[in-house]
C-alpha cells in the first residue's frame, strides 16, 4: 500500500502528519509513505529527520496577499498543481490524507483530479478556506475540534478523532528532562513556548516575568523555546540566571520538556493544545492575533471554558500580568492539580492510530477490488466512490493487476 501525506509551513500542519506516518509503520510496516509539501516550510526540515520521503512543491498562500500579487500566486499555485501531478502519477497513492497548509491544497487537487481517495484532517476550531473547499471533495475530514462542524456544508463525512500526537511527545521522562535541560528537581518548572518558530511578544514578556520571578524566588525554575530570531536577546537579558532558565532556539526533546513542566506558557495553536491536553498539563495561552480566521483565541477560550488553561489576549501581555498570572498558579497547588485534571479529560492520545486505520482500509479496498475485477457495488457505497474505485483499479489491470504492481522509480529525497 502508498499514502502520501500533505500539508505544511508550520508544525500544526507537519507534526499530525508525522504522528499519523509513525501510527501507520507500526501499524503496516511494508506500507510506502511519501510526504509533499513546500521546500521553505518546516516540512522540508522535519519530514527527513522523522525518516520519512519528502518530495518538495512550488507553494504560496493567497490570505493576506495584496491583489498585485495574486497573478504570482496564482500561477506558483498551478506549478504546484502540475508538479504533484507528476509526483502523484509516479507514486501512484492509494490515498491521499491532508493535514492543511496553502501547499495541501494543489496537491490535493492533483489527487482529486486523478480519483485518488482523499481524507483531510482539521486541527482548528475554524477551518482554513483550503479544507472548507477541498471537504467537499473528501472520502473522509477528521476533527480536532467539535465546533469546527458548523463550517461545513457537508458533514456525513465528519468525524471527531482528535490531533494526531508524536509517540516522543507521549514518551517523555521527567528525570531524563532533569538531565537534559540542567535543572533541579526541587524547583516548579515553567515552560515557555511560542510554536515551532516561536512568538515575540511572548518572549519579550516572559523575560520580563523571568527576570522579576528569579530575583525574588529561589523555588522556580524555567525552560523557554525562542526561536532563532529572538535567542541572542533573551540569552542576554537571562544571562545572570543560566542555571535557572534553560533557553534555546527550538527544542527537540519537547516530550522531556512537558513531562518537566509544572505550568506551560504558549500560544494556542492546535498541536500544541493537543500536546498539553495528552501531558495533563496546566497552561497560561497566549493566542497568535494575526492567527486565520482568528482560530487561536477560539481555540484557547474553549480550553478557558473546560476549565484547563486561563487566556491572556496578546495585546494584554505584559510582564507584570504574566508574572501575577504565574505566581497564582504555582502559590496553589490546588489549582494546577484541578486544571491537570480537566486537561487531560479533553486529550485524544488515540487520534493518530485511529486516523491510520481510516486510511489503512483504502489500501485494503484496493487489494479486494484488484483481485475482483473491481468487486461489487456495496450498498452503502454511491456512485461516484464505484466509479472513482474501477478507473484506478482500470489503471492498474493495465499494468499487470493491483496485486502485481510492477516496481517503480524510487522516490528519491530531493531534501529543502
Amino acid at each position: 500500500m502508498r499514502i502520501l501525506i500533505t500539508g505544511g509551513g508550520t508544525g500544526g500542519h507537519v507534526f499530525p502528519g508525522i504522528a499519523v506516518a509513525e501510527a501507520i509503520t507500526k501499524a503496516a510496516p511494508e506500507t510506502e509513505i511519501l510526504f509533499v509539501g513546500g521546500s521553505r516550510g518546516l516540512e522540508a526540515k522535519a519530514v527527513p529527520e522523522a525518516g520519512y520521503t519528502f518530495e518538495p512543491v512550488p507553494a504560496t498562500g493567497l490570505l493576506g496577499k495584496r491583489w498585485l500579487h495574486i497573478p504570482m500566486v496564482l500561477w506558483t499555485t498551478l506549478r504546484g498543481l502540475f508538479a504533484s501531478m507528476r509526483i502523484l502519477s509516479r507514486f501512484d497513492p492509494d490515498v491521499v490524507f491532508a493535514t492543511g497548509g496553502y501547499v495541501s491544497g494543489s496537491v490535493s487537487l492533483a489527487g482529486v483530479l486523478r480519483r485518488t481517495p482523499l481524507v483531510l484532517h482539521e486541527q482548528n476550531s475554524v477551518p482554513g478556506m483550503t479544507n472548507r473547499v477541498l471537504a467537499r471533495m473528501a472520502r473522509e475530514v477528521h476533527l480536532n475540534l467539535p465546533a469546527a462542524r458548523r463550517w461545513f456544508a457537508k458533514r456525513g463525512h465528519l468525524k471527531l478523532s482528535g490531533n494526531p500526537i508524536r509517540k516522543t511527545i507521549l514518551d517523555g521522562d521527567r528525570l531524563r528532562g532533569l538531565a537534559e535541560f540542567g535543572l533541579r528537581r526541587d524547583r516548579t518548572t515553567v515552560l515557555v513556548i511560542g510554536g515551532s518558530q516561536g512568538a515575540r511578544s511572548i518572549n519579550r514578556a516572559a523575560v520580563g516575568a523571568i527576570r522579576k520571578l528569579l530575583r525574588d524566588r529561589n523555588d522556580l525554575q524555567f525552560i523557554m523555546q525562542t526561536g532563532r530570531r529572538d535567542l541572542s536577546f533573551v540569552r542576554g537579558r537571562l544571562s545572570r540566571w543560566r542555571h535557572e532558565a534553560c533557553v534555546r532556539p527550538f527544542i527537540q526533546e519537547m516530550g522531556d520538556a512537558y513531562a518537566l513542566a509544572d505550568l506551560v506558557v504558549a500560544r494556542a495553536g492546535a498541536m500544541t493544545l493537543a500536546e498539553i491536553t495528552a501531558c495533563g498539563k496546566p497552561a497560561i495561552l497566549v493566542p497568535f492575533p494575526y492567527a486565520t480566521h482568528n482560530h487561536q483565541e477560539a481555540n484557547a477560550q474553549a480550553m478557558a471554558d473546560a476549565g484547563a488553561a486561563e487566556m491572556i489576549l496578546d495585546k494584554e501581555l505584559k510582564p507584570e500580568k504574566l508574572t501575577a498570572a504565574i505566581l497564582k498558579f504555582v502559590d496553589t497547588p490546588q489549582i494546577l492539580r484541578e486544571m491537570s485534571i480537566s486537561t487531560l479529560t479533553l486529550a485524544r492520545p488515540e487520534a493518530a492510530q485511529k486516523i491510520a486505520q481510516a486510511l489503512l482500509k483504502y489500501g485494503m479496498e484496493g487489494e479486494r477490488d484488484g483481485e475482483n475485477g473491481g468487486g461489487p457495488v456495496r450498498p452503502q457505497e454511491d456512485a461516484r466512490a464505484q466509479s472513482t474505485r474501477g478507473a484506478r483499479n482500470g489503471r492498474r489491470r493495465s499494468r499487470g493487476g493491483r496485486s502485481a504492481r510492477s516496481p517503480r522509480r524510487p522516490v528519491r529525497h530531493r531534501g529543502a
